[in-house]
């Protein structure tokens, strides 16, 4: 999903509104599940990206989903009423949560891994991200069984390529030559 000029846009005015009144984190954690349920949930993300459902059902479809959120989320909710702008919430939600690691210094390190990771591989990509960045990391882990095994680290625009399928594909690079 491509995330709009518009939903970076929404994204910096929310993030904005929440700083000065000290919600931010808050407010990133609301964006965290509402980002995660509309992926996770077709029905959901159907219901929003539905031109003929009427947006006054929509923002209380999502009061009632997102109940205990903050009110500046509630405020997000009905500026996208008054727009009639639900469908790229997801995208603000993930554009929100960019910006706000990015406002404390935080970068995202994306693990590509065979299986789901286990505390013995978070370890030791940890301590491989710690040679390639010195800011807070956190880590989002995505499971590609094509990798065959090993792991693929990539920080910003750098990449770390410690995967089987890669380590089998230089083999065969060295074999042919």
């Amino acid at each position: 999903m491509a995330s709009t000029r518009a939903a970076i846009r929404y994204a910096k005015a929310i993030l904005d509104l929440a700083n000065s009144k000290g919600v931010a984190e808050a407010v990133n954690n609301d964006m965290k599940a509402i980002a995660s349920t509309i992926e996770s949930n077709l029905e959901l993300s159907t219901f929003i990206q539905n031109p003929t459902t009427k947006v006054e059902v929509k923002e209380s479809a999502l009061l009632e989903v997102f109940a205990d959120v903050n009110g500046v989320t509630k405020g997000l909710f009905h500026l996208l009423f008054e727009n009639k702008r639900f469908e790229i919430l997801e995208a603000i939600a993930l554009e929100y949560k960019k910006l706000f690691d990015e406002s404390n210094g935080v970068e995202v390190a994306k693990v590509t891994t065979a299986i789901p990771m286990d505390a013995a591989l978070e370890a030791k990509v940890l301590a491989k991200v710690a040679t390639l960045s010195d800011k807070k990391i956190t880590i989002e882990n995505i499971v590609d069984p094509s990798i065959i095994g090993g792991f693929i680290l990539r920080i910003g625009d750098q990449q770390y390529n410690a995967s089987v399928a890669n380590r089998l594909q230089v083999l065969k690079r060295e074999l042919s030559n």
